[in-house]
């Protein structure tokens, strides 16, 4: 397990990418003696030793080696005879300055105790998991995932669900009445305790797969010390947190959702990480991993350290962590948190507070070019692992390739409009007439990053509030706002992400301790709502023009974007237009043409211009009784006439319900 000089050059650049595999502890033999050997880099230590519960945490026992051919790399090795898997583990560095000494839990530790405890726990990475998810992978190699449908259920794994009872989920119909009398039973809103990954596994993939999502997101999974920060602050960058099971038990879960072919997207934090003193923080006595002037180094909203991208190890590590998720956990995606912060070295940073660059600019050039590798990196390792910006500003070419001028991220999402919708729709519906371009300035820059539309954990902490509580209105007007809102944003262009909860409509925001509110669904309107989620992702699914050119100008056009008065937007969506015989092409066939009503108002004899001279068809209805709705909608089919209207050669007359977005179809006669 030592490492090979050109490993080490390697490393020294920044460009071992898979260091996992010889950094950190590795079980291996010795001369014939089962032990292990441990690797770690700490330049600044005058010693190292290996301290665990197999020599009694003994300080100075069994101490590693500086690599003395090149000792100015700082990579310290050794075998310790004795150890199994199992094992609990920390480095026990004394530091060359201020007479530093730390236990300090392993930076490529694979297994970490459940916390508050901060050892690291010793795992035969070469153990072997009977994968079962091979067609997933090949399928995932073979689909170009821009073209596809992208719906995201973004989850934080403790407060999804109360396994408390240990109940089995009843998955053989799944049906909703299933459902319905299960999470009755045995779900509360009290504080619950860890669910486990396999719990996860015998519930998750079903639901999703009955709801209709095609990926989950799962909140930071990397161990953590502290619950409240969700898991954004981390010590473990190579370990599941023990809080909900094993290694094993996590390939486990990702196993049964690829089997239900849904696929896994990790959240992980490059921006930033943990105080604890176990963890990467002043890891050798010096500020090894972070920068050492705190107008880099500190990040001043989340008191945390901000790594040091300007050193190659570090670029090292942090790209190790990316592929390690993906090679050896079969991970489909993963989000980059906070991008903003990286790509600004004045972000929430007054005057006085920030380092300019060399030329003067706020712009962070060591983050660039990390973040430029990393995505180059993953690209180049792997097909079609999709990789998302959670970033904030108007930074340019985010989603473009990098021999575009472009950073490289597979997404982008596209916070402007979340921030936009949602800021129209708290407005009284009667002065929704004054903030209509909150609704529809999307549209002009729409196109310049391939987004994602995310409702997210973000938009219900905080004091801000369930989704369902920012509607205006008696009840009836805030579900069937929601309702609304979220079929425009379903026919809005942009791949779709929706945080736990939305679809039982939650009344409270989101609390890291407390299960969702599955008893919401035996409400009506809850139920309604957790039918129409249902509805509009199975919709989305069977619906080209509302995928395959999420990116493209040429799927998307205004019907009417200009009605205020009336709250009322209409515009059609276009698939990929292919000639198909007897005079109708595809765009034809699979046209949608979407219209979202926010005013409280019923309109009836509503026209409204169409592409088409043919029969118009309704085809899903946020108003219908079945979501909670008022039942109004367009039963018959609709005949177009040869009217011009909204610039259109052809019209036709409908009824448009209150709060309501509502999905029709070309009814072609062939």
């Amino acid at each position: 397990m030592q490492l090979t000089n050109y490993e080490i050059e390697q490393f020294q650049k920044g460009e071992f990418y898979y260091s996992y595999k010889k950094f950190g502890c590795h079980l291996t033999e010795l001369d014939g003696v089962p032990g292990a050997y441990f690797t770690v880099w700490a330049p600044n230590a005058e010693a190292i030793s290996v301290i665990g519960d197999f020599n009694n945490w003994e300080q100075g026992k069994d101490k590693l080696s500086l690599i003395r051919d090149v000792p100015h790399v700082g990579i310290w090795q050794g075998f310790v005879a004795g150890v199994q898997a199992g094992h609990l583990y920390k480095y026990f560095i004394e530091s060359k300055f201020n007479n530093y000494k730390v236990a300090k839990a392993d930076p490529y530790a694979f297994q970490a105790e459940v916390r508050p405890q901060t050892a690291s726990v010793v795992y035969d990475l070469n153990q072997s998991y009977a994968w079962q998810d091979l067609s997933w992978l090949v399928q995932r190699e073979s689909h170009a995932p821009k073209t596809q449908p992208i719906n995201i259920y973004e989850m934080h794994l403790a407060s999804w669900f109360d396994f408390k009872n240990n109940a089995p989920m009843p998955i053989d119909a799944f049906s909703q009445s299933q459902f319905f009398d299960y999470a009755q039973r045995v779900c509360s809103t009290e504080v619950v305790p860890f669910v486990t990954y396999r719990d996860l596994a015998e519930t998750l993939p079903q639901y999703l797969k009955h709801l209709g999502f095609t990926y989950v997101e799962f909140l930071p999974i990397f161990e953590h010390p502290f619950d409240g920060s969700w898991g954004y602050q981390l010590t473990g960058y190579f370990a599941p947190t023990s809080r909900y099971g094993t290694p094993e038990d996590f390939k486990y879960l990702i196993d049964k959702l690829h089997q239900h072919q849904i696929g896994v997207i990790l959240d992980i934090v490059p921006a930033h990480f943990a105080i604890d003193e176990h963890g990467l923080v002043y890891f050798d006595g010096t500020h090894l991993y972070e920068h050492a002037d705190p107008r880099k180094g500190f990040h001043p909203d989340w008191g945390t350290y901000v790594f040091n991208f300007g050193r190659p190890e570090v670029v090292n590590f942090l790209i190790s962590h990316v592929l390690f998720w993906i090679n050896e956990y079969h991970i489909d995606g993963l989000r980059l948190d906070a991008v903003a912060s990286m790509l600004y070295l004045d972000y929430s940073r007054q005057a006085g507070e920030w380092l300019a660059n060399q030329y003067g600019g706020n712009e962070n050039l060591e983050a660039l070019s990390f973040i430029k590798k990393l995505n180059e990196t993953v690209a180049k390792e792997f097909v079609n692992v999709l990789l998302f910006a959670e970033e904030s500003t108007a930074w340019p070419k985010v989603s473009h390739p990098i021999q575009a001028g472009g950073l490289g991220f597979s997404f982008k999402w596209n916070m402007g409009w979340m921030t936009d919708v949602l800021a129209y729709l708290k407005e009284d519906p009667i002065y929704r007439v004054y903030h209509h371009d909150k609704l529809t300035f999307s549209m002009f820059y729409a196109f310049s990053e391939d987004f994602v539309l995310p409702f997210s954990h973000d938009e219900v902490v905080h004091g801000k509030g369930s989704l369902l509580r920012k509607f205006p209105g008696p009840n009836w007007q805030k579900f069937a706002g929601l309702r609304g809102m979220l079929g425009y944003m379903y026919g809005h262009p942009g791949k779709k992400l929706l945080f736990m909860g939305t679809e039982l409509a939650e009344w409270d925001e989101w609390w890291y301790q407390r299960s969702l509110n599955w008893n919401l669904l035996n409400e009506e309107l809850n139920r309604g709502v957790f039918n129409w989620v249902k509805d509009l992702n199975h919709f989305l699914m069977s619906e080209p023009a509302l995928y395959e050119l999420d990116f493209s100008p040429a799927g998307f056009e205004w019907i009417d974007c200009n009605n205020a008065g009336q709250n009322i937007v209409s515009f059609v969506r276009f698939n990929m237009s292919q000639e198909v015989g007897e005079g109708f092409t595809n765009r034809e066939r699979h046209a949608v043409l979407v219209i979202s009503n926010f005013s409280p108002l019923q309109m009836y004899n509503y026209r409204i211009g169409v592409p088409y001279n043919c029969n118009w068809q309704e085809v899903l209805n946020s108003d219908l009784e079945v979501y909670g709705g008022s039942g109004v909608g367009n039963f018959d089919l609709l005949r177009s006439s040869e009217q011009p209207y909204h610039m259109r050669d052809y019209s036709i007359e409908l009824s448009i319900p209150p709060l309501a977005t509502i999905f029709l179809k070309p009814h072609l006669d062939y």
